[in-house]
């Protein structure tokens, strides 16, 4: 059996603007142009992603969200259309996609034994979140890898950000073991912005960049942070002002797709890739990688 383990680490966010703005064929609605410096800087991280060779990607969502447990997808093949219930005028996209049961499962089985609920997701017509499907199209457009796709258990709706960060690093300890016992090579998405204040209003055409900027210096001082702390390789620090960092930037991190993403990793001391940093409708959003040492040749 091949030797497993994590081979890339990627905070990938998931504004469904970025693939508008791409135009895919699986796309309805089209753009003129929109958001170059994030589709850029995912370009490059999906260039050094695919350099790893991986056999899987697995993908936290903070729009999968579960309140009794955390939920795998247990379903072979899906395919389906994908409209986002704010922008359906920018998102209407026809996915077609495969799932790792295999791993899924393994995950699950590592999970319970840490003493976290959880749930394998049998429902063939069940519609696949846009977090997963924006995050894995962005990083694997061609679709030809199966995906792991990992629900986000709102545990911070009624205990809080802290136990929230705790139970998704204690699930990020069973992803790994997981990939490790099944062999498998496996890529990590973290789908996730950083601050996370939206415009309450859409610009006549969406894709002007003229219109387009920060909610306000406060969240965009946040998220400089956290972006030197991902340069420095300062990640157990980044997870240690993590819920102040969420309460104070509304970040979509409540969902614990980071924490995840650091635990299964083992909080990498190297420096991370930044990529890319930039706004859609407000919100900031960072493109960065993290790969084990030899995973990635440059």
């Amino acid at each position: 059996m091949t030797e497993g383990r994590i081979v890339a680490g990627a905070l990938a966010p998931h504004p469904p603007h970025l693939i508008y703005a791409e135009n895919p064929p699986q796309n309805e609605p089209t753009a003129e142009c929109g958001w170059e410096g994030l589709r850029w800087g995912y370009e490059r991280m999906r260039a050094d992603v695919a350099a790893t060779k991986p056999d899987v990607l697995i993908v936290h969502s903070p729009h999968w969200q579960t309140y009794v447990g955390t939920h795998l997808l247990g379903v072979p093949h899906f395919k389906s259309l994908s409209v986002d219930p704010i922008f359906p005028n920018l998102f209407r996209y026809s996915y077609e996609m495969n799932v790792d049961v295999e791993l899924a499962e393994a995950i699950h089985d590592e999970a319970v034994d840490a003493g976290l609920e959880m749930k394998m997701m049998r429902n063939p017509d069940f519609r696949v979140d846009y977090g997963t499907i924006v995050s894995c199209h962005l990083t694997r457009p061609a679709w030809d890898l199966p995906i792991v796709s990992i629900s986000s258990n709102r545990s911070a709706s009624y205990y809080g950000v802290e136990v929230m960060q705790e139970m998704a690093a204690a699930l990020g300890n069973a992803t790994r073991k997981a990939v490790e016992k099944l062999g498998k090579r496996a890529a990590l998405l973290s789908s996730s912005s950083l601050s996370h204040r939206h415009f309450t209003s859409e610009s006549e055409i969406p894709e002007d960049m003229s219109m387009e900027h920060v909610s306000s210096h406060a969240l965009y001082l946040w998220d400089m942070q956290m972006i030197d702390m991902i340069k420095k390789g300062q990640t157990r620090q980044m997870i240690d002002i993590m819920p102040e960092f969420i309460t104070q930037s509304i970040s979509e991190m409540d969902a614990g797709s980071f924490a995840w993403l650091m635990a299964a990793m083992e909080y990498p001391e190297e420096p991370g890739e930044v990529y890319a940093y930039g706004t859609v409708i407000g919100t900031g959003n960072a493109v960065a990688g993290w790969y084990p040492k030899g995973a990635l040749a440059r």
